[in-house]
């Protein structure tokens, strides 16, 4: 029997949503403005503030301060239907499977063992943290943890599918989100900290590093052949296939999970029997299946920067939805959070010294997962600026990587939590 949609008063400053998107897009806009600043006090400030964090918090801000109603808005389930399978699709159709290949077997191992390290983590910090304080991984403590999962495996895009995937609580997902952002950006601290100290980790693991300076040639001599500015026709073309694959997503996905409820209802507790879980994993395969078609070029008209600018877009209407004053009623969170980070750099590290990998090597394929591509060029930069785009390779394929690893995570948390 269908149902009427549950109306929400808005009581908000703001109640009309094409007011309230254009006061989005501004913020974002002066946001990204102003963090790309390099000098005077504006550089000082994103020192020490992640554009990120902004991006989520001062949405946050004004439905906190009523100025606009998150809950009422329908903003969010536009952008969630269809700008995150649009940027799923554009941030994994520019995969160069033979590129990476060609960084050697080390820099590929290191990436996965940081994918490893993340799941690992998950598992060790929900289980110690059940002997030592069980009280902060109760309920439904685990659904926020497959949100970091998304995030320190894929990106931000990953991060919000589970949200739906998982059907995680605002304020429970506002609340780990603090968690992301505050953790990831002290490990990123401590990365750009050893990348000055390169020459004496390398020794330390006995490393070869004359592989790098050959990628930091081949990199400089792709940028030249393929780097050009977006014109029309591209741009139509790149919302074609970011907007087509996610018609086709929509298409197909709605009725297979239609198909499993009836056929096996049973698996409607691994999410199968959810129609925006198979979007998802549908967007992200046709971005994967793209990457080997003559698609994968729109990456040098821009095709990642438009699905960033979807995702972003994206986190904003998520900020909505938060009530700042969740973010302190649970601090032990952040604890949980540093031992399961604690897990993953300890592995990293363990396995660098094992394969005598190179400090540039570990911290890339690092931050790939935990930053994404948001920060892993940032890292990637600290070694030399060409090697820059490694760290975007790298992090793409996180984009990929991170549906998958991230669900299979959430499955094994939800297992642990009964």
């Amino acid at each position: 029997m269908d149902m009427e949609p549950e109306v929400i008063e808005n009581t908000a400053l703001i109640t009309n949503d094409a007011v309230v998107l254009g006061l989005l897009a501004v913020t974002l806009g002066a946001i990204f403005w102003t963090s790309s600043r390099t000098s005077g006090g504006w550089s000082r400030f994103y020192t020490y503030v992640p554009a990120l964090l902004l991006c989520y918090f001062v949405p946050a801000l004004y439905n906190s301060f009523g100025i606009i109603d998150g809950n009422a808005s329908g903003l969010y389930p536009v952008a969630r239907d269809y700008l995150l399978p649009t940027a799923l699709v554009l941030l994994t159709l520019s995969i160069d499977f033979k590129g990476i290949a060609r960084l050697g077997p080390k820099a590929m191992i290191m990436f996965l063992v940081g994918t490893v390290g993340v799941m690992l983590g998950a598992v060790i910090a929900f289980v110690s943290f059940e002997v030592v304080s069980p009280q902060t991984v109760a309920g439904d403590t685990w659904r926020g943890m497959t949100t970091v999962a998304g995030s320190w495996i894929g990106g931000g895009a990953n991060q919000a599918a589970m949200k739906e995937v998982f059907l995680v609580d605002d304020n429970l997902f506002g609340q780990f989100i603090a968690v992301d952002v505050i953790v990831a950006n002290v490990w990123m601290a401590i990365l750009l900290f050893l990348a000055g100290r390169a020459q004496a980790f390398d020794r330390w693991t006995g490393a070869d590093t004359s592989a790098i300076d050959d990628m930091k040639q081949r990199i400089e001599a792709y940028q030249a052949e393929h780097a050009r500015i977006l014109s029309l026709p591209e741009l139509m073309m790149i919302l074609a296939v970011g907007l087509g694959a996610t018609g086709l997503a929509h298409g197909l996905g709605q009725p297979t999970a239609a198909w499993i409820g009836e056929v096996a209802p049973e698996l409607s507790r691994y999410s199968l029997t959810s129609g925006f879980f198979w979007v998802v994993v549908l967007a992200t395969t046709i971005g994967l299946l793209l990457s080997f078609t003559r698609a994968r070029h729109l990456e040098g008209a821009g095709a990642s920067k438009i699905g960033s600018g979807a995702l972003y877009l994206l986190v904003a209407t998520i900020g909505m939805h938060m009530d700042l004053a969740a973010l302190f009623d649970r601090p032990r969170l952040f604890a949980l959070g540093f031992l399961w980070i604690s897990v993953h750099a300890a592995l990293m590290l363990g396995v660098a010294k094992l394969i005598r990998a190179p400090l540039f090597f570990m911290a890339v394929g690092s931050q790939a997962n935990i930053g994404g591509a948001a920060s892993a060029p940032v890292v990637a930069s600290a070694f030399h600026p060409s090697l820059a785009p490694v760290g975007v390779l790298m992090a793409v394929l996180g984009y990929a990587l991170g549906t998958y690893c991230a669900y299979i995570t959430g499955l094994v948390l939800q297992a642990l939590a009964g």
